[in-house]
Protein backbone atom coordinates (compact mmCIF):
# COMPACT_ATOMS: atom_id res chain seq x y z
CA UNK A 1 0.00 0.00 0.00
CA UNK A 2 1.27 3.99 -0.26
CA UNK A 3 1.89 4.03 3.32
CA UNK A 4 3.71 1.26 3.37
CA UNK A 5 6.05 2.46 0.77
CA UNK A 6 7.09 5.75 2.18
CA UNK A 7 8.13 4.33 5.82
CA UNK A 8 12.03 4.75 4.33
CA UNK A 9 14.21 3.80 8.01
CA UNK A 10 16.60 6.85 6.01
CA UNK A 11 13.76 9.44 5.53
CA UNK A 12 12.22 10.82 8.82
CA UNK A 13 10.09 13.78 7.24
CA UNK A 14 8.63 10.56 5.23
CA UNK A 15 7.87 8.41 8.06
CA UNK A 16 6.26 11.29 9.80
CA UNK A 17 3.88 11.44 7.03
CA UNK A 18 3.37 7.97 6.34
CA UNK A 19 2.44 7.84 10.34
CA UNK A 20 0.43 10.57 10.11
CA UNK A 21 -1.50 9.09 7.45
CA UNK A 22 -1.83 5.48 8.66
CA UNK A 23 -3.63 6.88 11.89
CA UNK A 24 -5.94 8.54 9.33
CA UNK A 25 -6.42 5.20 7.63
CA UNK A 26 -7.10 3.85 11.03
CA UNK A 27 -9.75 6.06 11.99
CA UNK A 28 -11.38 5.74 8.64
CA UNK A 29 -13.48 3.11 7.66
CA UNK A 30 -13.95 4.16 4.23
CA UNK A 31 -9.97 4.02 3.95
CA UNK A 32 -9.30 1.00 6.26
CA UNK A 33 -11.65 -1.70 5.12
CA UNK A 34 -11.82 -0.72 1.51
CA UNK A 35 -8.81 -1.71 0.32
CA UNK A 36 -8.67 1.44 -1.34
CA UNK A 37 -7.42 3.96 0.36
CA UNK A 38 -6.98 6.68 -2.37
CA UNK A 39 -10.99 6.85 -2.42
CA UNK A 40 -11.12 8.42 1.10
CA UNK A 41 -8.09 10.60 0.67
CA UNK A 42 -10.48 13.95 0.87
CA UNK A 43 -12.07 12.40 4.09
CA UNK A 44 -8.96 12.12 6.02
CA UNK A 45 -7.68 15.52 6.19
CA UNK A 46 -4.33 13.74 5.13
CA UNK A 47 -1.65 16.35 3.51
CA UNK A 48 -2.26 14.67 -0.04
CA UNK A 49 0.20 17.87 -1.53
CA UNK A 50 2.62 17.34 1.15
CA UNK A 51 3.30 13.72 -0.76
CA UNK A 52 4.40 15.39 -3.80
CA UNK A 53 6.65 17.98 -2.28
CA UNK A 54 8.61 15.72 -0.37
CA UNK A 55 9.40 12.96 -2.83
CA UNK A 56 9.43 14.96 -5.95
CA UNK A 57 6.61 12.25 -7.11
CA UNK A 58 4.53 13.62 -10.92
CA UNK A 59 1.07 14.89 -10.20
CA UNK A 60 -1.18 11.63 -9.07
CA UNK A 61 -4.25 12.43 -10.98
CA UNK A 62 -6.76 11.40 -7.53
CA UNK A 63 -4.49 13.86 -5.74
CA UNK A 64 -5.72 16.59 -7.84
CA UNK A 65 -6.99 19.32 -6.44
CA UNK A 66 -10.56 19.43 -7.15
CA UNK A 67 -11.44 22.03 -9.61
CA UNK A 68 -13.08 25.33 -8.24
CA UNK A 69 -16.84 25.40 -9.98
CA UNK A 70 -18.76 28.59 -10.98
CA UNK A 71 -22.79 28.57 -10.65
CA UNK A 72 -24.16 30.51 -12.92
CA UNK A 73 -27.56 32.20 -13.44
CA UNK A 74 -29.19 33.43 -16.74
CA UNK A 75 -31.58 36.54 -16.24
CA UNK A 76 -32.72 36.94 -20.02
CA UNK A 77 -36.16 38.83 -20.47
CA UNK A 78 -38.34 41.60 -19.33
CA UNK A 79 -39.03 41.42 -15.82
CA UNK A 80 -42.12 40.24 -14.23
CA UNK A 81 -45.05 38.76 -15.61
CA UNK A 82 -45.25 40.01 -18.61
CA UNK A 83 -45.77 38.77 -22.50
CA UNK A 84 -47.67 35.14 -23.77
CA UNK A 85 -47.68 32.82 -20.99
CA UNK A 86 -46.55 34.94 -18.36
CA UNK A 87 -42.85 34.03 -19.12
CA UNK A 88 -41.01 37.01 -17.57
CA UNK A 89 -38.57 36.81 -15.22
CA UNK A 90 -39.77 36.59 -11.12
CA UNK A 91 -39.03 35.30 -8.16
CA UNK A 92 -41.72 32.55 -7.52
CA UNK A 93 -40.11 31.17 -11.17
CA UNK A 94 -36.25 31.73 -10.02
CA UNK A 95 -36.11 31.08 -6.31
CA UNK A 96 -35.75 27.62 -6.90
CA UNK A 97 -33.00 28.05 -9.28
CA UNK A 98 -31.25 30.40 -7.35
CA UNK A 99 -31.37 28.65 -3.66
CA UNK A 100 -29.87 24.82 -6.34
CA UNK A 101 -27.22 27.24 -7.55
CA UNK A 102 -26.02 28.34 -3.91
CA UNK A 103 -25.86 24.69 -2.61
CA UNK A 104 -23.65 23.19 -5.80
CA UNK A 105 -20.34 22.00 -4.20
CA UNK A 106 -16.84 23.36 -4.60
CA UNK A 107 -18.82 26.59 -5.04
CA UNK A 108 -16.45 29.56 -5.11
CA UNK A 109 -18.61 31.69 -6.77
CA UNK A 110 -21.87 32.89 -8.55
CA UNK A 111 -22.38 34.32 -12.12
CA UNK A 112 -25.21 35.97 -12.88
CA UNK A 113 -25.73 36.77 -16.89
CA UNK A 114 -27.98 39.03 -17.28
CA UNK A 115 -30.07 40.21 -20.81
CA UNK A 116 -33.15 42.16 -19.55
CA UNK A 117 -34.31 45.58 -20.81
CA UNK A 118 -36.26 45.76 -17.13
CA UNK A 119 -39.60 45.40 -15.92
CA UNK A 120 -41.67 45.26 -13.05
CA UNK A 121 -39.53 47.15 -10.08
CA UNK A 122 -41.04 44.90 -7.03
CA UNK A 123 -39.36 41.63 -8.90
CA UNK A 124 -36.33 43.28 -9.73
CA UNK A 125 -36.09 44.09 -6.03
CA UNK A 126 -37.32 40.68 -5.01
CA UNK A 127 -34.80 38.77 -7.07
CA UNK A 128 -31.52 41.07 -6.41
CA UNK A 129 -32.65 40.59 -2.38
CA UNK A 130 -32.99 36.81 -2.71
CA UNK A 131 -29.38 36.53 -4.59
CA UNK A 132 -27.47 39.10 -1.73
CA UNK A 133 -29.18 36.84 1.08
CA UNK A 134 -28.03 33.42 -0.26
CA UNK A 135 -24.56 35.28 -1.17
CA UNK A 136 -24.48 36.73 2.01
CA UNK A 137 -25.43 33.27 4.10
CA UNK A 138 -23.14 31.24 2.06
CA UNK A 139 -20.08 33.64 1.67
CA UNK A 140 -20.33 33.45 -1.49
CA UNK A 141 -18.55 36.14 -4.05
CA UNK A 142 -21.57 37.16 -6.94
CA UNK A 143 -20.62 38.42 -10.52
CA UNK A 144 -22.68 39.91 -12.86
CA UNK A 145 -21.90 40.20 -16.82
CA UNK A 146 -23.80 42.48 -19.37
CA UNK A 147 -24.59 41.05 -22.46
CA UNK A 148 -26.85 42.89 -25.01
CA UNK A 149 -28.44 44.98 -22.24
CA UNK A 150 -28.98 44.94 -18.36
CA UNK A 151 -30.51 48.44 -18.42
CA UNK A 152 -33.79 49.59 -15.47
CA UNK A 153 -34.32 46.68 -14.19
CA UNK A 154 -31.99 44.52 -15.85
CA UNK A 155 -29.13 47.34 -14.08
CA UNK A 156 -31.13 46.38 -10.90
CA UNK A 157 -30.53 42.52 -10.83
CA UNK A 158 -26.54 43.33 -11.63
CA UNK A 159 -26.64 45.13 -8.56
CA UNK A 160 -26.94 41.85 -7.06
CA UNK A 161 -23.18 41.24 -7.57
CA UNK A 162 -20.29 42.45 -6.01
CA UNK A 163 -18.53 43.42 -9.17
CA UNK A 164 -20.33 44.10 -12.47
CA UNK A 165 -18.63 43.24 -15.99
CA UNK A 166 -20.04 44.30 -19.70
CA UNK A 167 -19.25 43.92 -22.79
CA UNK A 168 -18.37 47.28 -25.07
CA UNK A 169 -21.32 47.60 -26.70
CA UNK A 170 -23.60 46.41 -24.15
CA UNK A 171 -26.21 48.70 -23.04
CA UNK A 172 -25.87 50.07 -19.67
CA UNK A 173 -28.14 52.44 -16.77
CA UNK A 174 -31.72 53.73 -17.79
CA UNK A 175 -31.94 54.50 -14.28
CA UNK A 176 -35.22 55.70 -13.76
CA UNK A 177 -38.85 54.61 -14.04
CA UNK A 178 -41.23 54.06 -16.96
CA UNK A 179 -44.77 53.29 -17.16
CA UNK A 180 -46.59 52.63 -20.67
CA UNK A 181 -49.94 51.29 -21.83
CA UNK A 182 -52.50 52.25 -24.43
CA UNK A 183 -55.72 54.21 -25.24
CA UNK A 184 -58.59 53.01 -26.92
CA UNK A 185 -60.88 56.03 -26.51
CA UNK A 186 -60.99 57.08 -30.24
CA UNK A 187 -61.30 53.36 -31.32
CA UNK A 188 -63.78 52.35 -29.61
CA UNK A 189 -66.14 55.41 -30.56
CA UNK A 190 -65.09 54.46 -34.44
CA UNK A 191 -66.49 50.76 -33.63
CA UNK A 192 -69.81 52.44 -32.05
CA UNK A 193 -68.80 50.77 -28.56
CA UNK A 194 -70.38 51.70 -25.53
CA UNK A 195 -67.94 51.37 -22.75
CA UNK A 196 -69.90 50.51 -19.43
CA UNK A 197 -68.14 50.95 -16.30
CA UNK A 198 -69.32 50.91 -12.59
CA UNK A 199 -66.98 51.53 -9.28
CA UNK A 200 -67.05 52.48 -5.87
CA UNK A 201 -64.28 54.35 -4.85
CA UNK A 202 -63.67 58.04 -7.34
CA UNK A 203 -60.03 56.31 -8.42
CA UNK A 204 -61.21 53.31 -8.93
CA UNK A 205 -60.98 52.71 -12.66
CA UNK A 206 -58.16 55.38 -12.81
CA UNK A 207 -56.07 55.22 -16.34
CA UNK A 208 -58.38 53.30 -17.92
CA UNK A 209 -57.24 52.27 -21.20
CA UNK A 210 -60.82 53.39 -22.67
CA UNK A 211 -61.46 56.24 -20.97
CA UNK A 212 -59.96 59.51 -21.43
CA UNK A 213 -56.89 60.17 -19.41
CA UNK A 214 -57.53 62.59 -16.33
CA UNK A 215 -54.73 65.39 -15.03
CA UNK A 216 -55.31 64.08 -11.67
CA UNK A 217 -54.71 60.80 -12.69
CA UNK A 218 -51.61 61.40 -14.08
CA UNK A 219 -49.86 63.30 -11.13
CA UNK A 220 -51.08 60.50 -8.94
CA UNK A 221 -49.04 58.11 -11.24
CA UNK A 222 -45.86 60.55 -11.34
CA UNK A 223 -45.66 60.62 -7.42
CA UNK A 224 -45.72 56.81 -7.80
CA UNK A 225 -42.99 57.03 -10.27
CA UNK A 226 -41.00 59.29 -8.60
CA UNK A 227 -40.91 57.25 -5.07
CA UNK A 228 -39.75 54.17 -7.00
CA UNK A 229 -37.10 56.05 -9.14
CA UNK A 230 -36.22 57.59 -5.28
CA UNK A 231 -35.76 53.79 -4.07
CA UNK A 232 -33.60 52.52 -7.35
CA UNK A 233 -30.97 55.52 -6.60
CA UNK A 234 -30.51 54.85 -3.53
CA UNK A 235 -29.91 51.02 -4.52
CA UNK A 236 -27.80 52.06 -6.84
CA UNK A 237 -25.60 54.76 -4.39
CA UNK A 238 -25.69 51.33 -1.67
CA UNK A 239 -24.09 49.20 -3.85
CA UNK A 240 -21.84 51.46 -6.02
CA UNK A 241 -20.93 53.79 -3.37
CA UNK A 242 -17.82 55.63 -4.36
CA UNK A 243 -17.27 53.65 -7.66
CA UNK A 244 -19.81 56.06 -9.03
CA UNK A 245 -17.61 58.76 -11.29
CA UNK A 246 -20.14 60.35 -12.84
CA UNK A 247 -22.73 63.65 -11.25
CA UNK A 248 -25.70 62.01 -10.03
CA UNK A 249 -28.49 64.19 -12.18
CA UNK A 250 -26.56 62.55 -15.04
CA UNK A 251 -26.88 58.61 -13.60
CA UNK A 252 -30.21 59.19 -12.37
CA UNK A 253 -32.11 60.82 -15.66
CA UNK A 254 -33.01 57.43 -16.93
CA UNK A 255 -30.57 57.85 -19.97
CA UNK A 256 -28.11 54.71 -20.97
CA UNK A 257 -25.23 54.08 -22.23
CA UNK A 258 -22.27 51.82 -23.92
CA UNK A 259 -20.45 49.51 -21.67
CA UNK A 260 -17.40 51.81 -22.05
CA UNK A 261 -19.10 54.59 -21.06
CA UNK A 262 -20.42 52.81 -18.30
CA UNK A 263 -16.84 51.74 -17.34
CA UNK A 264 -16.06 55.55 -17.10
CA UNK A 265 -19.22 56.70 -15.16
CA UNK A 266 -18.64 53.71 -12.32
CA UNK A 267 -21.50 51.73 -13.25
CA UNK A 268 -19.54 48.61 -13.99
CA UNK A 269 -16.51 47.43 -12.89
CA UNK A 270 -14.88 46.13 -15.84
CA UNK A 271 -14.71 45.23 -19.56
CA UNK A 272 -15.09 41.58 -20.31
CA UNK A 273 -17.27 37.97 -20.55
CA UNK A 274 -18.42 35.52 -18.63
CA UNK A 275 -15.51 32.81 -19.11
CA UNK A 276 -12.60 34.70 -19.81
CA UNK A 277 -13.04 36.56 -16.54
CA UNK A 278 -14.44 33.83 -14.24
CA UNK A 279 -10.84 31.79 -15.81
CA UNK A 280 -8.78 34.98 -14.36
CA UNK A 281 -10.20 34.84 -11.26
CA UNK A 282 -9.98 31.10 -10.98
CA UNK A 283 -7.71 29.82 -13.31
CA UNK A 284 -8.12 28.17 -16.53
CA UNK A 285 -9.76 25.00 -14.69
CA UNK A 286 -12.61 26.45 -13.43
CA UNK A 287 -16.02 24.42 -13.74
CA UNK A 288 -18.94 27.17 -15.07
CA UNK A 289 -22.20 25.21 -14.23
CA UNK A 290 -25.12 26.31 -15.66
CA UNK A 291 -28.37 26.06 -13.76
CA UNK A 292 -31.27 25.91 -15.40
CA UNK A 293 -34.84 26.06 -14.11
CA UNK A 294 -37.53 23.22 -13.38
CA UNK A 295 -40.22 22.87 -15.61
CA UNK A 296 -43.41 20.72 -15.77
CA UNK A 297 -43.39 18.03 -17.88
CA UNK A 298 -46.11 19.31 -19.63
CA UNK A 299 -44.39 22.65 -20.85
CA UNK A 300 -41.72 20.48 -22.15
CA UNK A 301 -44.05 19.49 -24.57
CA UNK A 302 -44.55 21.24 -27.83
CA UNK A 303 -48.02 22.24 -28.04
CA UNK A 304 -48.88 21.52 -24.94
CA UNK A 305 -47.99 24.66 -23.18
CA UNK A 306 -50.44 26.76 -25.75
CA UNK A 307 -53.78 25.02 -25.03
CA UNK A 308 -52.79 24.19 -21.11
CA UNK A 309 -51.01 26.80 -20.26
CA UNK A 310 -52.44 28.65 -16.55
CA UNK A 311 -54.43 31.85 -17.79
CA UNK A 312 -54.67 30.82 -21.61
CA UNK A 313 -58.82 30.41 -21.86
CA UNK A 314 -59.37 31.74 -25.65
CA UNK A 315 -60.99 34.84 -23.90
CA UNK A 316 -57.43 35.73 -23.00
CA UNK A 317 -55.75 35.84 -25.99
CA UNK A 318 -56.45 39.43 -26.72
CA UNK A 319 -54.59 40.30 -23.43
CA UNK A 320 -51.67 38.52 -24.61
CA UNK A 321 -51.42 40.12 -28.34
CA UNK A 322 -51.65 43.16 -26.43
CA UNK A 323 -48.70 42.11 -23.69
CA UNK A 324 -46.54 40.80 -26.81
CA UNK A 325 -46.59 43.99 -28.47
CA UNK A 326 -45.51 45.78 -24.89
CA UNK A 327 -42.44 43.10 -24.40
CA UNK A 328 -41.11 43.79 -27.86
CA UNK A 329 -41.81 47.63 -27.04
CA UNK A 330 -39.33 47.33 -24.18
CA UNK A 331 -36.83 45.94 -25.92
CA UNK A 332 -36.83 48.07 -29.41
CA UNK A 333 -36.44 50.90 -26.98
CA UNK A 334 -33.16 49.53 -26.51
CA UNK A 335 -32.47 49.17 -30.35
CA UNK A 336 -33.06 45.40 -29.68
Amino acid sequence: MLHQSLAGDDYDPLRQTAATYNKNVARCPVLANSGHPEKGLKQTGFPVYALQTMTGWPTIPFLHKPAPVVGVIRLDGVIGRIGPFNKGLTLASLADTIERTFRLKRLKAVALSINSPGGAPVQSSLITGRIRDLAEENEVPVYAFAEDVAASGGYWLALAADEIFADEKSIIGSIGVVSRGFGFTELIKRWGIERRLHTAGDHKAMLDPFTPEKEADVRHLKSLQEDIHKHFEAMVREHRGEKLKADGKKLFSGAFWTGTQALEMGLIDGIGDLRSVMRVKFGDRVKLKLVAGKKPFWRRRIGLSATFGEGNEPGDWAVHALASIEERLIWNRFGL
